[in-house]
């Protein structure tokens, strides 16, 4: 049996993920701070910062594969350098004996060809965002949790893979950054109080082809790149494989929640600015429907959604090298979206 160790498993790439893994036979152990959500994952608990601490949890750990999907967002780029770059390394120093490590795969973002937070789009690769494209000038820990990725697969002598999202949709409990989930409350709250459905981000971006990625299929992205020689050593991006602009799409998210649809105004009106009610207004929600997460800042991240919403540039991620090497699966992105709002109502985090 091959055992996989998730490092993030309470985020939504984690959990969709340990579910894939679960589902297909393998052993899971998922490292993350916090309590598992996915029955049938082993729980080791460390906070990444505290390289004794990730050492001693995984000292004996037999592992095959090894999955990263975690960060910590700071202020500054240095500052996530240092910590996201430390998150790694300090990985990789705890599993410094496993002798069975066959494979480990990082997921990074389309941040790799946009820049960091503090600088984002202000300079930008040329699109569709290809994998060979170089890397943008001054600091991003994406790349350096790269680096340390590539040093310590050539001191250890396991295959290593790189996995690029866009914005990433799906079903994660607890786990605020996802845009599917913060439009589900943001329509929600705009058919309670008879408000339009505004959209929140740029004229750009309304206007302007753009993807995203289901974590469901980012997660057969990455066991299938992990256990193929076609993945092994190399950067993918992962992506739905389908174009769309919000123009067309935003009418369709509307429709669904049973709210009028609205474009972007002259001066764009971002989330964060206009949710400061929504707090309260969540618990009345809640309670009137008897739902299960009456704290709103853990179904919605109004920053996030606004970051993707609000950019100024077109962003379309290049899927064809994974498609010449034999991943092919694809992944509708409206159904990405209606899924997700399904289960949200099924599992009474919004209302049905």
């Amino acid at each position: 049996m091959q055992t996989a160790l998730i490092v993030g498993s309470t985020g939504i790439v984690g959990q969709n993920l340990a579910q894939r893994l679960l589902r297909n036979g393998w052993n899971v152990l998922g490292l993350s701070r916090g309590k598992q959500v996915v029955d049938g994952v082993q729980g080791l608990s460390a906070d990444l910062r505290d390289a004794a601490a990730v050492r001693e949890v995984l000292r004996g750990q037999d592992v095959s594969h090894v999955f990263l999907s975690a960060w910590i967002r700071h202020e500054t780029e240095a500052e996530n350098v240092k910590v996201n770059g430390g998150i790694v390394e300090n990985v990789f120093d705890g599993l410094e004996g496993a002798k069975n490590l066959k494979h480990a795969a990082l997921v990074t973002g389309t941040k790799q060809y946009l820049g960091p937070f503090e600088s984002y789009g202000q300079t930008a690769a040329e699109t569709p965002f290809r994998e060979d494209t170089p890397r943008l000038p001054g600091l991003n820990f994406y790349y350096t949790q790269e680096d340390v990725l590539y040093a310590a697969a050539e001191r250890m002598g396991f295959g290593w893979s790189v996995h690029r999202p866009h914005t990433i949709v799906g079903y994660a409990v607890g786990n605020a950054m996802n845009m599917g989930s913060t439009l589900a409350v943001y329509a929600t709250l705009c058919r309670e109080s008879g408000e339009s459905f505004i959209f929140p981000g740029s004229h750009e971006q309304w206007n302007a082809l753009t993807d995203v990625t289901d974590a469901r299929l980012l997660a057969e992205h990455l066991e299938w790149a992990s256990t193929r020689s076609a993945g092994r050593d190399e950067a993918f991006n992962v992506v739905n494989g389908d174009v769309f602009r919000w123009r067309w799409l935003w009418p369709q998210l509307a429709a669904y929640f049973g709210v009028k649809p609205e474009g972007p105004p002259a001066e764009i009106a971002p989330l964060e600015g206009r949710m400061g009610e929504a707090p309260e207004d969540w618990k009345a929600i809640a309670s009137k429907y008897d739902l299960a997460e009456s704290d709103v800042t853990r179904v919605a991240s109004w920053w996030h959604t606004d970051g993707d919403l609000g950019r100024k540039i077109e962003c379309v991620n290049d899927m064809s090298k994974s498609r010449r090497v034999g991943f092919v699966s694809h992944q509708d992105t409206p159904a990405s979206f209606f899924d997700l709002f399904d289960r949200l109502k099924a599992d009474q985090i919004i209302p049905g």
